[in-house]
């Protein structure tokens, strides 16, 4: 068994104001390289970091599902500059570009060259992250994953020297979050949390982690996606459960519902925490028959009184898509991909390097018909 966290947290609101000695004191830097999003930019919270580090330099080019060229395009950039530290400001997509050009500006190349487990000679320069949703875990975990628009595929590159050297975990990043990003990022990080605890690899370490994490994320995500700007406990307990499956799922793994929205992010750019939204119920409905103990066991935590280990996993597979429909959460129906692209889905998918950990093993035509479940689904 391994488990391994080397992260630095810094968590609780107000956390953000330390953010200069926490640079300075805790990790003995100064100069530093800001990678985030516009959309932070107008939210207002670039210029937060503005007010702190003046002369930092910000690239701001970060999109949904990353692209290996405008990773490299920062990586460029950063090496001309030679930073001590790289800050990522967002999102699960700021925060994983953030770990990967903090690997190029220790290293030759393209991040394409890197694509798998510690393909790079020198480790990656630190990294402080600063998460603004509340389902990305990235701030914990050793992996980033980038898109490779040319291969269209989710490229994993992962090291033991990229967790983040540390984290600031602030629920006031929160406040500004829409209700729709508040829905998907929450539902994300639910996925995390039952995926970390009924994948193949799962410890005893980690279900501690994972079991915890679910039972914070389904008491605070309604109350988050109703008034995150004025409830406090809701942001509280959502930044706080994404972390802990950041924890749990960096340290196990992730099963077939990432493999799904990891191949669809690549092929239509869907935002990967509405894919995983879609696509959870059906593949716990697939997991089901080797899973149903685990399952049940989240499912009483939620308040799901059912004896029986299957109805109780029925039970919550259910609650989960109520949620996602009372969150406007798009049905597979409403991205708009078309059946003739299935096969190529379902042969990514069993392709991705979480597949083996799936609970239940899953081939190509299992991905097939949990798409087709999906898609035939009479939900909304």
């Amino acid at each position: 068994m391994r488990f391994h966290l080397p992260t630095l947290v810094r968590f609780g609101s107000g956390v953000f104001a330390g953010l200069k000695e926490i640079l300075e004191k805790d990790l003995g830097v100064s100069r530093a390289f800001l990678v985030t999003d516009e959309g932070i930019r107008k939210a207002g919270l670039v210029e937060r970091v503005l007010n702190v580090l003046p002369d930092i330099e910000v690239f701001e080019k970060i999109e949904p599902n990353p692209r290996h060229s405008t990773v490299n395009e920062a990586g460029d950039i950063v090496r001309s500059l030679s930073p001590e530290i790289i800050i990522g400001l967002g999102g699960g997509s700021v925060l994983d570009a953030a770990k990967a050009v903090a690997l190029l500006a220790a290293n030759p190349g393209k991040i394409e060259d890197y694509e798998g487990r510690s393909k790079y000679k020198s480790p990656p320069l630190p990294v402080l992250a600063i998460p603004t949703t509340c389902g990305t875990g990235s701030e914990v975990t050793w992996v980033s994953v980038i898109t490779h628009t040319e291969r269209k595929f989710k490229m994993s590159i992962k090291g033991p020297e990229m967790f983040p050297a540390a984290a600031l975990v602030d629920p006031d990043m929160l406040v500004s979050l829409p209700p729709a990003l508040v829905a998907s990022t929450g539902m994300d990080a639910i996925v995390h949390a039952i995926e970390a605890y009924t994948v193949k690899p799962a410890t005893f370490i980690t279900d501690i982690f994972a079991l915890e994490a679910a039972r914070i994320l389904f008491s605070s995500l309604e109350a988050g996606y109703k008034d995150i700007k004025n409830d406090h406990s809701a942001r509280e307990g959502l930044l706080k459960g994404s972390m802990l499956a950041g924890i749990a799922f960096g340290n196990s793994d992730v099963g077939a519902v990432h493999c799904i929205s990891e191949s669809i992010g690549a092929l239509f750019d869907v935002p990967h925490g509405v894919a995983n939204s879609i696509f959870l119920p059906y593949v716990m409905e697939f997991n089901l028959p080797v899973s149903a103990a685990r399952y049940a066991e989240i499912a009483r935590m939620t308040g799901i009184d059912e004896i029986n280990d299957n109805e109780a996993g029925l039970g919550l597979i259910k609650k989960i898509k109520d949620l996602s429909c009372a969150f406007n959460i798009p049905v597979f129906k409403d991205l708009c991909i078309e059946e003739k692209y299935f096969q190529d889905i379902a042969l990514k998918s069993f392709q991705n390097n979480s597949n083996p950990s799936n609970p239940r093993k899953a081939g190509v035509e299992d991905y097939m018909d949990i798409l087709r479940q999906a898609y035939n689904a009479q939900v909304k």
